[in-house]
């Protein structure tokens, strides 16, 4: 009688887990947030605002969850896309404006992670959403941009169906 191997006496399956997407995997807009945050804790190290005093508009960042909670997500993300791209111009523009190479540095790394979540949610091509409000500051600016991807961005993530298959 032949010794049995214990590898070939197991019944083994192979099951393929998909991981996560990285959008649905809210870790990484919880690196994205912090990103934000620390362009804000820069330009509060800033003297004399590093060169970036205007004004800019940026989307709206109050939510109203019981209205939010019975709205169509694609409006949630129509609303959400459309925030993303007046933050993409505002922070631009401060870009362009400021003094300090650590902060011009943090904007455009902010910048790349608003266009990373903008072709996650381009795919649903929905059309423009033009709800928005003027601040007068890049520290505003900054702040807006931290509350937006802390609130809406994260509501809609939460919510979106691809995200809701993958993790039932």
């Amino acid at each position: 009688m032949q010794p049995k191997n214990p590898l070939t006496d197991l019944n083994i399956r192979s099951v393929l887990v998909s991981p996560l997407r990285p959008i649905c995997d809210l870790r990484v807009l919880e690196h994205f947030i912090r990103e934000a945050q620390d362009s804000e804790v820069i330009m509060r190290g800033c003297r004399g605002g590093c060169g970036a005093m205007k004004s800019y508009f940026v989307p709206l960042t109050s939510v109203d969850f019981a209205f939010w909670e019975h709205i169509d997500v694609s409006h949630d993300a129509v609303e959400v896309q459309t925030g993303l791209s007046l933050l993409v111009q505002a922070l631009s523009t401060a870009m362009k404006a400021v003094s300090n190479s650590r902060l011009a540095s943090a904007l455009d790394n902010n910048i790349s992670n608003i266009h990373s979540l903008s072709q996650i949610l381009h795919s649903l091509d929905l059309q423009v959403y033009t709800q928005s409000q003027e601040v007068s500051s890049l520290p505003e600016l900054l702040q807006v941009q931290s509350s937006f991807l802390r609130g809406k961005v994260r509501l809609l993530l939460s919510a979106a169906p691809a995200c809701q298959r993958q993790n039932s």
